[in-house]
């Protein structure tokens, strides 16, 4: 009877977590203990219990993670053991209490000194709280919590903590710990309960929406600079070398012919490194349908509320959107002429992941060295790699398939010289290098400033929500990308040199590199990080994700410009 007993307190406990958000009167409210580090490196976490805390004394239970994002987002749920039933009041008490010996008083010296945070969770909503403060050459930590938690009818709707009884550390002290809980009527929805966590003085400043229409009225001045420039420009070429086809052969072979036709045999010359631009060009269009999908779904499905909810979505859809890959990237391939599609199809499928997995698994060497709460579990690592092998590799097989027989076959509007045309002399402003070094320049400058807010919402404690701004920024960015690249393939290939394809992916892409130099910034200047870990974190995944983004708008713009180079060439008559 015994066991029985407590299966069942085990099963009542369960079954009220935050999955259900349902509680009959007097039913079991579970307080999750979750992590607990610096303030000044959020990434920096460690179970709450790696300090010398102690729990209550209600039965526990062991928390697994539910899903593979909580794991990799370091979180680590604890039962509290303190004794929450809903709608009970719980006046003050003692659950439990600590002899400091010398490590413990060590331990906790060193959180308080170091501005030590927890986090809990109650019914899925965050709560925050500070390990102790300073006074003097006095350390003291909080060890009272009231609990006012409000509930509209059987859903509990909002969680307040209040830390009270400063005691002071010192060599075996005997510090007892004590908490109370409040319950209280609200009139709060439970749609919105949410909203108190948001910061719309911050993320709602003018600066933002200053911000977003300079970028739209950036893409109105650059979209009509461009077409400007090139419709009169490629108007005195069509005319030039509608002139020139009224010429006899002797008087063509007397003038001096110049410009972009005079490449028309090569402009289409498969590019070198092909398998690796071409795999680069298929994850490219993966994480821009990736990234248009998870904005949207975000914004309809307001996936920032739910706990680990965004990373699910976006690991679900990528492993989903994996034929996209395949599709785009095989169908260049074979169009440029390539033969090894099965080693081009690997390079696509396992690109991304292996730097993605690659960048983590180093980070988590050093997590490991810290016992931070950021290490990956092993678990996981073989749940990622199973979704590499099991999912990703044969959906990236089956596109890679499809676009060779669909989109497969060349269809250039110009045959392909045998012999390669020499390149001529230049000056230095036009060599591929210099274009790719400034095409950067301007899509980077329409987003700087969203990406303020972002990196403040994921280095520091702002929840972003404002993703219908994130949506408009990012088609600004492409509609920015497009028009620059199509702009400096154009010079590019006015002087005679059809080394388009890379330099407009590249050209397009260095707006990676301004905003990791832009990262470098917000680390010095934003932030107070420091220690080898959460250095490492921050620029590690910091490249990860400026590379993203270069090869998203290193897509876009080979896209584009794709499009305006098959439109030239295919409206002009070649002989």
């Amino acid at each position: 009877m015994k066991i029985l007993y407590i299966l069942f307190l085990l099963w009542h406990v369960a079954k009220c977590d935050e999955h259900t958000h349902t509680y009959k009167d007097r039913e079991q409210v579970v307080l999750w203990m979750n992590t607990v580090g610096p303030y000044h490196n959020r990434q920096e976490t460690y179970a709450y219990f790696s300090l010398p805390f102690c729990a209550g004394t209600k039965v526990t239970i062991g928390h697994y993670h539910e899903t593979l994002s909580e794991a990799l987002q370091g979180v680590e749920l604890e039962i509290s053991g303190l004794d929450i039933t809903f709608k009970d009041n719980v006046p003050a008490q003692q659950f439990c209490a600590i002899e400091l010996n010398e490590q413990s008083y060590k331990a906790l010296v060193y959180a308080v000194k170091n501005h030590y945070w927890y986090q809990m969770y109650v019914d899925d909503l965050p709560i925050w709280g500070i390990v102790g403060e300073i006074d003097g050459n006095n350390y003291y930590i909080w060890t009272h919590k009231k609990f006012d938690i409000g509930y509209n009818g059987n859903r509990i709707v909002e969680v307040n903590l209040t830390a009270e009884n400063k005691e002071r550390l010192r060599p075996n002290a005997n510090i007892p710990f004590t908490y109370e809980v409040n319950w209280k009527k609200s009139n709060i929805k439970f749609e919105d309960r949410f909203d108190k966590y948001l910061d719309p003085n911050f993320f709602q400043h003018r600066i933002h929406w200053f911000s977003i229409f300079n970028s739209f009225m950036m893409v109105i001045f650059l979209v009509g600079l461009v077409s400007m420039i090139l419709m009169r420009t490629l108007r005195k070429d069509y005319a030039r070398y509608s002139k020139d086809d009224d010429l006899d052969d002797l008087e063509k072979d007397l003038g001096d012919e110049y410009g972009w036709k005079q490449v028309h045999g090569d402009v289409f010359r498969p590019v070198p490194h092909l398998a690796m631009f071409s795999a680069l060009i298929g994850a490219g269009h993966q994480l821009t349908v990736v990234t248009l999908a998870v904005i949207i779904f975000t914004i309809f499905g307001e996936l920032y509320t739910e706990r680990g909810s965004l990373l699910s979505t976006a690991i679900f859809i990528y492993a989903a959107t994996s034929p996209v890959n395949g599709y785009f990237g095989g169908s260049l391939y074979a169009r440029m002429g390539g033969r090894l599609w099965i080693k081009q199809m690997l390079l696509s499928a396992f690109l991304l992941p292996v730097l993605v997995c690659g960048t983590a698994f180093f980070i988590n060497f050093i997590a490991m060295y810290y016992h931070a709460s950021r290490a990956i579990p092993f678990g996981s690592m073989i749940a990622v790699m199973s979704i590499c092998t099991f999912v990703i590799l044969p959906l990236t097989l089956v596109g890679t398939v499809l676009g060779r027989n669909l989109a497969g076959q060349p269809d250039y509007p110009c045959r392909i010289n045998a012999v390669p045309r020499p390149i001529p002399e230049k000056k230095w402003f036009m060599e591929p290098l210099i274009i790719i070094i400034m095409g950067g320049v301007l899509p980077f400058g329409s987003i700087f400033i969203e990406m303020y807010f972002i990196f403040t919402s994921f280095w520091a404690y702002k929840i972003y929500y404002v993703y219908g701004f994130m949506l408009l920024v990012f088609l600004i960015l492409m509609i920015v990308t497009v028009c620059v690249t199509i702009v400096c393939t154009y010079f590019l290939l006015n002087a005679e040199d059809y080394r388009w394809q890379w330099t407009s992916f590249l050209s397009a892409g260095s707006t990676a590199i301004y905003v990791y130099l832009y990262s470098f910034y917000y680390f010095i200047f934003k932030t107070k990080m420091y220690g080898l870990f959460q250095t490492t974190f921050y620029f590690g995944y910091m490249a990860l994700f400026s590379l993203t983004l270069g090869i998203i708008c290193g897509t876009v713009g080979y896209i584009g410009t794709s499009l305006f180079v098959r439109k030239i060439y295919s409206t002009v008559k070649i002989d």
